[in-house]
Formats: C-alpha cells, structure tokens, sequence
C-alpha cells in the first residue's frame, strides 16, 4: 500500500501534465500517481507509457466524473488526494500533510493554496481560513479553499462518488457530502497546491448555455445538501444563511435567463430565513417587493439588452 494516491484525470493536457505529474513525486512519501487519459488526442497517453511510476489509465471521453471514480478504483493510498491536471503540487505539500495526519489522526488535512496567472505571471496565496463549523465553511460561511488542497483519508470518501449528475460542479457536491460525515480535521498552514489561470478551458469556466446549467447545478447541489441536512436535524439557522450567501449571486445570474425558474429559487430562500434582505441597492430590493422578483430581473435584462 502506498501511504498517498494521486488522481489525476486528464484530457488534451500534455502541455501541463508533465509539471503536475512531477510536483506529485516525493524522496520521503510513497506515491502512487494514478493518471486517467480520458481520451485525448495529442500524444498524452504515449507519454504515460514512457513514465515507469505511474499507474496510467485509458478511457474513452466519458468526462472527469468518470476519469476519477476509474482512477479511485484503482488507488491504493491509505490517503487519496485530488489534482486537475492543469494545476501543480507545492513543494513538499505530500509529506508534510501525511505527516500531519498522522501525527493528529486526522482524516481530513485542509491547507489554502495559491492561484497562478499564466499570462502575467502573477501568483496570490489564499491561506486557510479558520472556522469552528465545517459544514458552514462549505456552504458559504467563509472561504472553503479548494478540495484539491485536501488531503482525504481513503476510508473516509468511501462510497461518496463524483456525481455525474451534477458534473459542472460535481467537486463542490464531494466535499459537502465529505463535511457531513463530520471528519476529524488537522490544518496545514502553507499552501497545498497551485490553481493555474490559463487561457485554455476549464470545467469550472463555462458560456453561454453552459453557464446556466453551471448556475442551476449548484443551486440543485444546495437544495440537495439542505434537504440531507434537514433530514437529520442539522440545519440550523447558521447553515442556512451560509447556504443563502453562496446561493444568491447564482440565483441571479441564473435570472438572466430563467427568471421565472430562479424567482422559485428566491422563494425557497425567503422560506429559509424570513429574515433574509437581499444584498442589493435599496432601489432595486424595493423593486422586487412592488414587482416581483421574475418582473424585476426581466426588465433589468430588457434595459441591458437595449443599452
């Protein structure tokens, strides 16, 4: 058994998958590196059969979903950790979180990480940020980081798939289900990894259709999430305002183009907290009160359109 496995799907990224492939290589650490080549087409999968220390897999483009529940099947790590293969690990974040972890018990190593402007070369540390309610961390509270600076005790993701059903955001989903099996917690206090901006796709950079489908996903993965956590008692008022916090900038983007759909979102919000004030100028909160909130968001759309 290795003491950590690395998944990392991949598709068309050969430009980038060689730095992330050896960020995750450690002297003191046994890694196993578990790559997906989700079909690509520009020589990725020759140079994974080039790699003598990597447990390389090929499938057939059936999306990152897919890519990483193959790879987990095949992970042996007492640990399991996440990376796009677009991005890199920080020097030493390996060994230094497994020490963590072992050193605390831990099942769950958290860590901030850094973004990285491929065009200007500009790079931002974003530390973790201290919170004594898990669960409300990940639904809006505070910064949540990013589920790729954590480090997963295997055992405890068992059984918590990477739902296809809510691809666009499928990671977000992950660790929500993660944060309601309540795992014990150590904090790493350097950055774990580097989220590379580049002008190439991302899953999480979407237009057009695909942006309102990204917009309605998440709203789906809140009203799931809730739903769960009301279920079992634990929906307390704090957990809701979280939720509501990251749940209104969504509903209205998603009113530019479904507002009757997102007016429903907004009166499931009200019934959350009756108290809720909407973050908006007291004009435009006066507006939906007379008008509605669909009437509101389809004549602000109109006035766009006509500018």
């Amino acid at each position: 058994m290795s003491d950590i496995s690395v998944v990392i799907p991949t598709f068309n990224r050969l430009w980038a998958l060689p730095q992330a492939v050896e960020s995750c290589r450690s002297a003191s650490t046994k890694v196993e590196i578990v790559v997906v080549d989700d079909g690509s087409t520009d020589g990725t999968w020759d140079w994974l059969q080039a790699q003598r220390d990597i447990v390389a897999i090929r499938t057939d483009n059936w999306g990152k979903d897919w890519a990483v529940e193959t790879a987990l099947q095949a992970a042996r790590g007492e640990y399991v950790r996440f990376l796009d293969s677009d991005d890199w690990l920080c020097e030493d974040a390996n060994a230094c979180q497994l020490a963590l972890a072992r050193e605390t018990g831990a099942d769950l190593v958290v860590a901030g990480y850094e973004d990285y402007d491929d065009e200007y070369g500009e790079r931002v540390v974003n530390a973790w940020d201290d919170c004594d309610d898990f669960i409300a961390q990940q639904l809006g509270e505070g910064w949540s980081s990013h589920y790729s600076a954590f480090l997963f005790r295997r055992d405890l993701i068992g059984g918590i798939p990477h739902r296809q059903d809510f691809a666009l955001r499928d990671d977000r989903l992950f660790i929500l289900e993660v944060a309601m099996r309540k795992p014990r917690l150590a904090i790493y206090r350097e950055p774990a990894f580097v989220h590379r901006r580049h002008a190439n796709e991302r899953l999480q950079y979407t237009a057009g259709f695909k942006r309102d489908l990204g917009y309605w996903t998440h709203i789906s993965i809140y009203r799931k999430t809730l739903g769960l956590l009301e279920e079992r008692g634990e929906l307390t008022l704090r957990r809701k305002r979280a939720a509501i916090r990251m749940l209104w900038p969504n509903v209205r983007a998603f009113a530019r183009a479904y507002p009757r759909e997102a007016a429903e979102v907004v009166d499931w919000i009200y019934r959350l907290d009756p108290e809720f004030a909407p973050p908006v100028r007291p004009a435009l909160a006066f507006a939906y009160k007379l008008l509605g909130f669909a009437m509101t968001e389809r004549l602000l759309r109109l006035r766009t359109l006509l500018r």
